[in-house]
């Protein structure tokens, strides 16, 4: 039997990229680069969506 992959949804404001590091352009001491991490607010940094009846099963 061929496997299905599970049909998660992916949140439709990071299309799954829940999670960016962004480059201030500055360097710490060591000379490694100063970067900040930045997480979708709208899926809170999963990459996808609760579904709208558990969202408001959990008041």
């Amino acid at each position: 039997m061929p496997q299905h992959a599970q049909n998660t949804r992916v949140c439709r404001d990071c299309d799954g990229f829940a999670t960016a590091a962004i480059t201030t352009g500055t360097r710490h001491r060591d000379g490694t680069r100063a970067t900040l991490r930045i997480t979708c607010p709208a899926c809170k940094g999963t990459g996808h969506t609760v579904s709208a009846a558990l969202a408001r099963t959990g008041r």
